[in-house]
Parts: C-alpha cells; structure tokens; sequence
C-alpha cells in the first residue's frame, strides 16, 4: 500500500463526490485523479522523473496541490514540499539539499522563479496552469511503492539555522491519517475547512490527506483577507470540521452576536500552543461547539496527541496519544520520568520519520532507540494526558532555575486589553538571564507597563516577572502562526 493507491482506492468509491470546494467551483474527486495521471505521464515522458526522485512542489493554496502529490507519488517519486513564502536564496537551498531539479509551480512565481534560476540554472519547471485532464487508462501504471518507500521530504520550519529535511515514508503518513481519521470520527459526508498553509505538515496530513483519503470534502479559503470570507465559505459550503491555528479560533471567539456557525461539528487547534484564555473565551462564545488542541512536530507526520471529541477534554492539555502511537517524558539522559515531573516529550510509533535528509548527525541526536526526541518540555498527568510546557531551546535559566515562556505568556494573556504575547530571554550579568516581553495590545488600548507588571508579579515568582514589556503592532511569525522568537531575540538585541 503507497499514498497514491489509497487515493485510487477512494476514487473508485467516490469518483463523482465533491473533493475540493474552490470558491464556486465544486471539483470532483474524478478532476484531481485525471490530473495527477497526466502530470504523472508528464513527468515521467517529458521530465525524466524515475522512481525516488524528489519533485518539488512550490505553491500557493489551490485545487492542483492534491493533483501534484497524487501524481508525483504515482510517478513514483518523492514529494519535496517548499513554503511559498520563503525567498528565492531560501528555496534554493532546499532544492540543492533535496536533489530536486522539477519544480511544480504557478506563474504567480514567475518573478520568484527567474530569481531562482539565477542561483539554480538546472532547475525544470512544470505550471499547474498547465495541467490537463487524462484519462487514467491512458497513463502510464502507477510506480508500485510500498510503505517503507519515502513519500516526502518535508522541511522544518527553520527559526534556528538553516532547515532539515523529514523524511517521511508512505507508511508514516498512512498510519498517521488512519489514526487521525479515528479520534476526530471522519465521515464522508465531513467537509474541512482549509485556511492554512497547505505546504504545512499539519495541513499537509489533517487537512489535504485525511479528507481526500477518507472520501470528504475539502473547502478551501481562496482568502483570509478580510475574515469575512472564511465565515462565508463556512455557511455557504456547511463546513463541518475547522482545524486551525489559535490566532484563528481567537477571531472566532470575537465574532459580534448574531453570527453563528451551525454546521461545524469540530473546531482543531494545532501549529501552535493554545492560550487557556482563548480557549476560554471561545467556550463563552460558541459553547455547544468543541474545540480541541492536539499535538504534533513535523518529525511524527505530525499529529501524535489529540484531545478526546467524546468524554472529558482537559484544558491546557494536548490530549492523548493517538491510536498506535506511544509518548513518554524522558530526562537528558533518555531515562522515563514519573507523573507530573517535567522533562522532554519523546514519541514512538508508525508516524515517526525515518530521520532527516542527508543528516545522519542530527538523526542520531534526535533518534534514539526508536524514541523521537522532540525538543519540547511538558509533562503527563495521572489520567495519561500530556502538557506541553515549552520549547527546550526557548527554556530560560533565572539564576539557575528553569523558566518556561508559555507560563508567563499565559498570564499576560489574562491581562484586559492584551491581544497577544511572547515571552523570550535576554542575557542578564548577574543572573544570567532576565525574561522580556513583547506585547500587543486591542485597537484604542494603551498599555500600562507598571500595572501589567504588577499583575503579572501577584500571580508568579519575582524571577519569571519579566522586567519589560514591549508593545508591538503585531508578532513576527511565520506562515502558520508560530510566533518567530529569533526574530524578537533579533529585535531584543
């Protein structure tokens, strides 16, 4: 079993099923599997593209992205996904890491592509415009992949050197959406708003692989700007399921009276860590609808924990393992912690990556007797649910004692007025380092610095109170929502 013959599997079921909703166009499962057949005969015929060759797809969100996965994976070859929007010199590089040398794209890019090129002068490149319709029984048989084939390399996000390359095999990828499809109760009849980044693993799993493997429906956001045209594309298409970064289900939370959102069954926060204050004010909202956070890096395909959509969600947390998948807190020395005690999340199971592309090092850092070490700091409680405390590298050191970011920023939260926060460490010479915060406030809000700090200062020790907050018109981040904290390291120097 591969990806592609998963999605053939499907297609024989529900050719003629709504698979995409596109504004107004309404695209069957039968327009994407035509389109994967001809860019798979283009690619092999015309591009030369054999049997675990990486192919680069670099787009923007459009029908054609599943079309170009399917068809490269029937080709046989590995999918090498690139955020669209990283800069020529940035793309380059992981063309060079990768091996690519197609490019799917759109003439969007052109400008982009030109650059590239000039820094890549062997690069080939084929337009989603350009796609046609070919019957399957004209094109070439399907490459036979099996599950320990790589699938795709999908490259981390980057916000501290340059990005490695996941390699992710057709197995990761199925057990993870089998798993995915369980606890979050996929049906046919489900249609999953896509409004993020479709080059994104959560995305790329939850939003593009789950569906169109289970035989839903996609309705992709053609713009999130203004969010009144996700809130259209919601009751107009009777979206069902909404996964999402927290920013999102905080515009959700702030929707005026009057606004409801009736057919959406199942709001999914991930990408992110979810502020408790978000989360509680999306329950005074929309009380009748869950909204449940999950985790998972890019490293496990991605999703490793959800919350239960029946029984008792807990507040805070990242849920439960997934089905098949085992989570363990683990100390540096890769010794298993007890309840409650704060170390570093590790993951095992049929998710994990094989390791990262042409870097053994790192693998061998990051794998260990079948453990993925993540790099995030949390703890499990005594009914087996996991908190995730922070990132190890954003850990902070106060006169030697652990400060994590997300506990300070949780309560900056609560302050009236603030939109957002983020909490990094500078280096202090008497104790090592000191926590400073980047705050946005609400539109007509000025802040009051002392009575923030003295706010802050009645609900946690002296040492994590940080000494300054800045306001900020908005947080850097990236394209999915992650706060970029060496930028405002950056902007703290």
């Amino acid at each position: 079993m591969n990806l592609f013959a998963a999605f053939a599997e499907t297609v024989v079921r529900r050719r003629y099923h709504p698979a995409i909703f596109w504004g107004e166009a309404q695209l069957a499962y039968d327009w994407i599997a035509q389109r994967a057949a001809w860019l798979s005969r283009t690619l092999a015929k015309d591009f030369g593209v054999q049997r675990g060759d990486r192919v680069a797809v670099w787009l923007k969100n459009c029908p054609e992205f599943p079309a170009a996965l399917f068809g490269v994976w029937r080709a046989g070859g590995v999918v090498t996904v690139i955020n669209n929007f990283l800069k020529p010199e940035e793309v380059a590089f992981i063309l060079r890491d990768s091996g690519a040398r197609v490019v799917i794209t759109d003439h969007s890019l052109t400008e982009n592509q030109a650059k590239l090129v000039a820094l890549k002068s062997e690069l080939k490149f084929l337009h989603v415009e350009d796609f046609a319709a070919l019957s399957e029984v004209d094109a070439p048989s399907p490459v036979d992949l099996n599950e320990s084939d790589l699938a795709a390399l999908l490259y981390t996000s980057g916000t501290t050197g340059h990005p490695k390359g996941a390699m992710l095999t057709h197995g990761n990828f199925l057990a993870n959406v089998r798993s995915c499809i369980t606890c979050l109760d996929f049906c046919d009849d489900d249609r999953l708003l896509v409004l993020l980044p479709q080059f994104h693993s959560f995305m790329f799993t939850v939003g593009t692989l789950c569906p169109l493997l289970q035989g839903a429906s996609v309705v992709l956001v053609k713009s999130v700007s203004p969010f009144k045209h996700v809130l259209d594309d919601i009751i107009h298409r009777r979206a069902t399921m909404l996964p999402a970064v927290p920013p999102i289900h905080r515009a959700l939370a702030g929707l005026p009276a009057g606004i409801e959102l009736p057919s959406l069954r199942l709001c999914i926060s991930g990408g992110a860590p979810l502020p408790m204050e978000v989360l509680k004010q999306f329950h005074a909202r929309f009380p009748k609808l869950p909204l449940i956070e999950g985790y998972g890096p890019t490293e496990s395909s991605p999703v490793a924990t959800v919350n239960p959509i029946h029984g008792t969600p807990k507040a805070g947390s990242v849920g439960l393992p997934i089905p098949g998948v085992e989570l363990s807190i683990r100390d540096d020395d890769g010794k298993e912690l007890p309840v409650g005690t704060t170390g570093e999340l590790c993951i095992r199971g049929p998710n994990v990556m094989r390791g990262y592309w042409n870097q053994p090092e790192e693998t061998a850092k990051t794998i260990r007797d079948a453990w993925l070490y993540t790099g995030d700091i949390g703890h499990r409680d005594a009914d087996g649910f996991y908190y995730i405390t922070d990132r190890k590298k954003d850990m902070l050191l106060v006169n030697g004692i652990n400060v994590y970011p997300r506990e300070v920023e949780e309560v900056i939260h609560r302050f009236p007025g603030v939109k957002d926060a983020a909490v990094i460490g500078v280096p202090d010479a008497r104790r090592g380092e000191q926590p400073l915060a980047f705050v946005v406030v609400n539109e007509g809000v000025s802040l009051d610095e002392k009575a923030l700090h003295d706010f802050v200062r009645e609900k946690l020790a002296d040492y994590k109170v940080p000494r300054h907050f800045r306001v900020l018109p908005a947080l850097p981040r990236n394209a999915t929502g992650k706060v970029l904290k060496t930028t405002l390291r950056e902007m703290a120097k």
